[in-house]
Formats: C-alpha cells, structure tokens, sequence
C-alpha cells in the first residue's frame, strides 16, 4: 500500500474508531476524508442478521436513488430484433441479440447490467457460468426481464440500482460520488436503508441490520447508528 502522506494522516484522524456517527454527520464527513484526484464513489455495507443460504432469507432488491449514482451505468439490451429501436431510444450502450450472446460466449463481459425479455432468457442459461459470477445474470425480481424494455433501461440510467445480501450476510452499494453534496449523498443513503428495510424477510429473527458502514474509494469506513440511520 501507498505510503501516506501527512495530509493523508490528518484525514484519518478525523474519524474516530470508537465513534458510531448519525446518518448525516457521516454524509458529511466522508467528503471530508476523500483525498483521491478523481471523483471516488460513496458505497455502503450494511451487514444483516440473515442467513442467505436459506432462500426465504436471501435478501434482494431494487432502489431508485433520488439523485442517481453519479455513474455512467453501461447497459446491454439483450432484445429480438423488434425491440431494438426500443432499447436504443431509452439509452442502451448495447443492444441486439445472438452477435452479443456470442461475444459473451467469447468471454466479454465490459457491461454493468443486462436488460432482456421473458422469451430470450432461455438462452441466457448456458451462459449462466459467465455471467453469475459477475452479478449480470437478468432477474425478474430486478426488474431486468420484463417486457417494458424501454422502463427497464430508463429507470437504469435514472439512477434503479438492484443490490443483493452476499454469501457472508452483507450488502454492498455504490450510491453516488464524492462531488455530490452532502444532503444528496444523505438522501441516497436514507433510501437504500429503508428499502432494505421495508424488505425484511419474515422468518429473520433477532437484530435485522447489524451494522452500517460508509466509505468512499480508497478511505477508512465510517460506522453509522443503525437505530438513528
């Protein structure tokens, strides 16, 4: 790891390891904590008292941030021929159908999120292998098989993130960059939270959200009041 430099250092010291920080004191502060050149993302992790080897508690989701994420998110409309002009209109990067199945195929993947159609899906399976791993894999649930291709796509680039409790019980989201203010930063942040929340699978018993924290690229976390999230 790079050597810090004193200004660096100073940063760091400004959160303090022993501290759990309000929502909007931590909205603020992880501005204040970015020393990277170029605009870093905000993420959150937010740890759950769910077991997700159990499918009734595999907690997963969409949310519409209220000021989007700040990224260029790149889609892949996976759509028969009728569709195109559809996908191509709400503002899909690609779009097509068996030229892409074969690229993926042949190992590339340089897209963020797949859009298709219930009636393509059956040939998405073989690629199950390639495109699992890297969380591109459509699902209903997501809102990424639908008819509606061109709501899809539109609400994707408005800023509809899905998210998904990862196999050690924890969510991982990027939700907006360090140019954003703190009150937008805030506002992305309180709407994930409540989502997941809303989400709570029934059988999940004992703390639901056991710990919150945010951090920007390349700075330490800060630990959030889950009770005053």
């Amino acid at each position: 790891m790079p050597k810090q430099t004193k200004n660096q250092r100073k940063l760091v010291l400004k959160v303090d390891p022993n501290k759990i920080y309000s929502l909007r004191e931590a909205s603020s502060l992880v501005k204040e904590i970015t020393f990277t050149k170029f605009d870093a993302s905000i993420d959150m992790a937010i740890r759950l008292g769910v077991d997700p080897k159990k499918a009734t508690e595999m907690v997963r989701g969409i949310v519409a941030l209220p000021h989007g994420t700040g990224k260029n998110v790149r889609v892949l409309a996976l759509v028969t021929a009728d569709k195109e002009g559809e996908a191509k209109e709400a503002g899909a990067d690609f779009f097509g159908l068996d030229e892409y199945l074969q690229k993926i195929k042949d190992g590339w993947t340089d897209i963020d999120i797949i859009v298709t159609m219930p009636s393509v899906m059956g040939k998405l399976g073989p690629l199950g292998k390639i495109l699992g791993p890297r969380g591109l894999m459509p699902n209903p649930k997501t809102g990424t098989v639908t008819t509606d291709i061109k709501k899809a796509i539109t609400d994707i680039k408005g800023g509809k993130i899905d998210f998904k409790v990862d196999k050690t019980g924890i969510i991982h989201a990027s939700i907006g960059k360090v140019s954003f203010s703190a009150d937008k930063i805030f506002d992305n942040a309180d709407e994930l939270i409540k989502t997941i929340e809303k989400i709570k699978p029934s059988t999940s018993k004992g703390t639901y959200i056991k710990s919150i924290f945010m951090s920007s690229t390349m700075s330490q976390g800060i630990s959030i009041d889950t009770k005053l999230a």
